[in-house]
Parts: C-alpha cells; sequence; structure tokens
C-alpha cells in the first residue's frame, strides 16, 4: 500500500533522490516558490478592498480578515514530502481554493444520493426549493442547474448578503476576455451558456449545499473528510456577519466560497497538501474510500465553454494555464497567490501559499526539471 502520512502532526520526509528526483533541482524549485512572493501586502484586509476592483459599498468586508503571513509550502511525492519551505504551519486565508472545497462536498453529496442529477434544476431538488428565499424562482433562475453553479456557468441573477451578482459580471479571471469594466452591467445568457467567474453566484452554491445538507458544510467537510485524513484542527471555515439562515429551526451560517469580501478557509499548508493528496488517490486514504473516484473524473471533466476549468477546480487542457505542467494537472487557485497543484502523471502534489502567481509556471518548470524517473 502506497505510504499516508499518519495523522498531523506527524508527516514522513523522504530523501527526493529515493523517490526519482534530483535532490539539488528540487530544492532549487522550492527556494525559488520561497524568494518569488507574491506582490500582496500581508495586510489582507486592504487587500480585500482594494484588490477586486470594487468601489465603496461593494467592496465592504463581510467576514474575518486576517494579516498573512510569508510564502510557504511543501512538495509530495509517494505521499513523502521531499521538499518544504517557509513556515508550512501558518495558518491563512486561503481564497477562492474553498471553491474547490465546495466541489468536494458537492461531491460527497453526490456519492450519498442527495445529490443524485447535476443537471436537476437546483430549485426542484427537495429541500432547496423556490420558497425558502426566492432564489432559484423563474423567469430566469429557474433553469439553473447544479452543474451551472459547479461549473461557474449559472448566470444566477440577484443579490446574496448585500452582494448582487453585478458586482462581479464582467470579471476577467484565467486569460479570460470581458466585454466591459468588471462590476458593470451585461445582458445576462440563458444558464448554461456562458462562463464567468462570479463570487457572489458561487456563495449561492454554497447556501444550496448548506440547505441540502441541513448542517453546517465546516461540520460535513470536518466529519468527511478532515478528520479521517488526519488533518489539524486548526483550520476554519467562516461566512459572512449576515450569512445566516435557519434550518429547521436551527440558525447556521453559510460560508463563504472564497476570501473576496472576507470569511472562507483559514489553513495551513500541510492540511492543504492532505486535501490535494486525497484528491490525488482518486479519493482514498489509507484504503478508506472518502470521495469516489468517479466524482473525482467529473470534477475534471472541462467545461465545454471553457476547457480550462471542471466542477470548481482548474485544469490544464491543451496546456494552456501552465504550459510547463503536464496537461493532466488539475489545481485549487485562490488570489494572492494561493495554489494547491495536483499532477498526477508524475504522483506529485505541490502547495505555494503567497507565491507570485507570474512565477508558478517556472516553478512547475523547476519541478519538471527535477524529475528523473
Amino acid at each position: 500500500m502506497p505510504y499516508v502520512p499518519p495523522p498531523h502532526p506527524e508527516w514522513q520526509h523522504a530523501d527526493p533522490a529515493a523517490l526519482g528526483l534530483d535532490a539539488e533541482e528540487i530544492a532549487a524549485a522550492a527556494r525559488f516558490a520561497d524568494e518569488h512572493e507574491t506582490p500582496w501586502r500581508r495586510d489582507l484586509a486592504y487587500m480585500v478592498t482594494h484588490d477586486f476592483e470594487e468601489a465603496p459599498p461593494w467592496n465592504e468586508p463581510l467576514g474575518p480578515v486576517r494579516p498573512r503571513g510569508g510564502p510557504n509550502g511543501l512538495i509530495v511525492r509517494g505521499g513523502h514530502i521531499v521538499a518544504e519551505w517557509g513556515d508550512t504551519t501558518q495558518i491563512d486565508q486561503t481564497f477562492s481554493v474553498a471553491k474547490s472545497y465546495l466541489s468536494i462536498i458537492a461531491g460527497l453529496a453526490w456519492d450519498r444520493g442527495l445529490l443524485p442529477d447535476l443537471d436537476e434544476p437546483v430549485g426542484r431538488t427537495p429541500n432547496v426549493d423556490w420558497g425558502a428565499d426566492g432564489g432559484f424562482e423563474p423567469p430566469h433562475n429557474d433553469g439553473i442547474t447544479w452543474r451551472h453553479l459547479l461549473q461557474q456557468t449559472s448566470e444566477w441573477q440577484g443579490e446574496l448578503w448585500g452582494k448582487p451578482d453585478l458586482v462581479d459580471r464582467n470579471r476577467a479571471v484565467g486569460g479570460r476576455p470581458t466585454t466591459g469594466k468588471k462590476g458593470t452591467y451585461r445582458e445576462l445568457q440563458r444558464p448554461g451558456t456562458f462562463w464567468e467567474y462570479n463570487d457572489v453566484r458561487v456563495n449561492r452554491l454554497a447556501l444550496a449545499l448548506l440547505r441540502l445538507w441541513r448542517r453546517p458544510l465546516p461540520e460535513v467537510f470536518r466529519e468527511f473528510v478532515m478528520a479521517p485524513i488526519g488533518a489539524s484542527p486548526d483550520w476554519e471555515w467562516h461566512g459572512y456577519h449576515n450569512s445566516y439562515v435557519e434550518i429547521d429551526g436551527v440558525p447556521m451560517q453559510s460560508v463563504s466560497g472564497g476570501s473576496h469580501w472576507g470569511g472562507g478557509v483559514f489553513i495551513h499548508a500541510q492540511d492543504q497538501a492532505r486535501i490535494g493528496l486525497l484528491v490525488l488517490r482518486g479519493g482514498l486514504w489509507a484504503g478508506r474510500r472518502i470521495l469516489s473516484e468517479e466524482w473525482i473524473a467529473r470534477l475534471r471533466e472541462p467545461c465545454p465553454l471553457y476547457p480550462q476549468y471542471g466542477l470548481l477546480w482548474w485544469l490544464n487542457t491543451g496546456r494552456r494555464l501552465y504550459p510547463s505542467a503536464p496537461e493532466s494537472s488539475y489545481c485549487a487557485s485562490g488570489a494572492g497567490g494561493n495554489f494547491t497543484w495536483l499532477d498526477p502523471d508524475h504522483d506529485l502534489v505541490a502547495v505555494m501559499r503567497w507565491i507570485d502567481p507570474a512565477a508558478r509556471d517556472d516553478f512547475m518548470r523547476l519541478v519538471m526539471e527535477a524529475i528523473r524517473r
């Protein structure tokens, strides 16, 4: 059986050469990541209010924001840590990496029959009906399916937690061109016919998943993922001060799918690497099935409208995003230089915290150059 790290804080380091890597070159990759810090300030409260091209009141933080630490990360091959830099137990916000964790929670629901059909309109799913708050009513939002929300093709229209979907219309992400300035009017298309990266719509998915599970999503994530893989107890997942709903008579906070307006996942690199290793290994951990292989295959299916995106995971289709990495690579990526890279061709997981986004492909190139077998 492949090596599986025991519960945190234990994790075996290995000589890179014993795992088919050039030790000097893999160390050079680690140094490169450590030396190429994101241009973001360490004052994340400033970045949240200034880096997303939003004027008041749209830029107002709604959830907790904390200063970040320095760059850090690790490279894992064969389950072993082969390189590490910075403080990999430093707990920081992880921005849109949280979207990929929402995809895992959706997969847990799919595996259990709570979400049997991704192409079912969300408003018709039991417990996520129109009457909850009107979020999926006709004439536009009633056609939105779970797949649309997971692929960012929903074109959901409305306001959630005080933020209108308009705030992220015309948002340029992943090299996609836009037709106008971010936050300006764009005529909506029919759900499922237009791809756009929109955090309000992702938060809408998080609320739908909360209503589907009938329990706080951090509890779901802890019970079915983080505890079984031996993660630390140190991570947190927050929503906003105004994102509470009542379910079965109990107030529950709906979490955010990132830290755009504060909140989101606060976590360290070692826990992120465990999550990455779980997904890389097809949802198995020490022989225990955590997430189905079928779901992991689904989250890696390219969206026809934007093949660099799957189900809230970034893909390297055609090697367009990262020319130095294999096409089979896929990633969880967050603003400010938060990155979990999975390379199934070479049994690699790499977590980069606060790396300059412009340096990611060069980091991958250095890792690829270190592989001897």
